[in-house]
C-alpha cells in the first residue's frame, strides 16, 4: 500500500513489522549444511533500503536495519523471537549533485536506555556529498564511540543505493518528458547523464575508469541492455534490441 507523503509516518513512528520483512526469497533460511551438518540459527540482520523520486531535484531515501534472535535463545519459553536492534534514517537528496538537506534517525528498538542519546550527531550528514568518499565522510564522523555501529553500517549501504538510483531517476524524467508531466531540455538531460556517468565510475570493476565500459560511454556509444531487462523483454516476447538507453 502506498502511503501519501503527506500523511506517512516520521521516521522516529514508523512500525517495525510493515518496513522490514524476512526476505526468504532473496536469502532463504536453512537447516542444514551442504554435507548435511545440523544448522542453528543465531542471528539475523536485515537492511531495507527504498529509495524515492521527490519531484525533478530532490531524492528521498529511507533505509532500516534490524537484528532479530531467535525464539527461545535468550529466553527459553519464550514463542517469540527478540528483535533486539531496529534502527531508521531518513536522508533527503538534492539531485543531481547528491548533496544530504536534512537527516533524520531513529531507533524503534535498542538494547541500552542510553542509546538514542547518540542520533543528533547524525544532524552532522546535512551538506555531505553522496557522490564521492561518502562511505570514508561515515566512518571518520560516526565511527566507533562517534555513532551507533548499527547506524553506521546502515548509511554505508545506503551510500551505494543513492548512487544506483541516480540512472533510475533519469529514466523516471524521460518517461514523464515522453508523456508530458515533465518538460525537458537537451542539457539538462546531458547533465543527468554526465552526473550518472560521474558517479559510477571506478565504484566497481565494469566501472573502472579505464576499461572498454567506460570509453564506451564516453564515446557516446549505446551499451547492450541490461542483462535483468533483456530477461524480462525476453519473457515478455519482445525484442531486447528495441531497448536502449539513450546517450546523446
Amino acid at each position: 500500500m502506498t502511503v501519501p507523503a503527506d500523511v506517512r509516518p516520521a521516521v522516529g513512528e514508523i512500525q517495525p513489522d510493515p518496513l522490514l520483512t524476512p526476505l526468504d526469497d532473496v536469502l532463504p533460511i536453512i537447516d542444514t549444511d551442504v554435507d548435511g551438518t545440523p544448522l542453528e540459527m543465531l542471528h539475523q540482520r536485515a537492511y531495507v533500503i527504498h529509495a524515492y523520486r521527490r519531484g525533478p531535484a530532490e531524492m528521498l531515501l529511507r533505509g532500516a536495519v534490524r537484528d532479530d534472535k531467535p525464539t527461545g535463545l535468550y529466553i527459553s519459553d519464550d514463542p517469540q523471537p527478540l528483535v533486539i536492534h531496529h534502527m531508521l534514517v531518513e536522508l533527503t537528496v538534492s539531485m543531481p549533485d547528491l548533496t544530504i538537506t536534512d537527516a533524520r534517525v531513529a531507533f524503534q528498538t535498542n538494547p541500552h536506555a542510553v542509546c538514542p542519546t547518540i542520533t543528533g550527531t547524525y544532524q552532522q550528514l546535512i551538506g555531505l556529498s553522496i557522490a564521492r568518499g561518502f562511505t570514508h565522510q561515515v566512518r571518520q564522523l560516526f565511527g566507533g564511540p562517534r555513532g551507533c555501529t548499527h547506524t553506521t553500517a546502515l548509511l554505508q549501504a545506503m551510500g551505494p543505493v543513492a548512487i544506483q538510483t541516480m540512472w533510475s531517476f533519469r529514466m523516471a524524467a524521460e518517461r514523464d518528458h515522453r508523456t508530458g508531466k515533465q518538460e525537458l531540455t537537451a542539457e539538462s538531460q546531458r547533465a543527468a547523464l554526465e552526473a550518472s556517468v560521474r558517479t559510477s565510475i571506478n565504484t566497481c570493476h565494469v566501472w573502472d575508469e579505464d576499461g572498454e565500459h567506460v570509453a564506451m560511454v564516453r564515446r557516446g556509444e549505446r551499451p547492450d541492455p541490461p542483462l535483468f531487462i533483456t530477461k524480462r523483454l525476453t519473457e515478455l516476447g519482445r525484442d531486447p534490441s528495441t531497448w536502449r538507453i539513450t546517450l546523446e
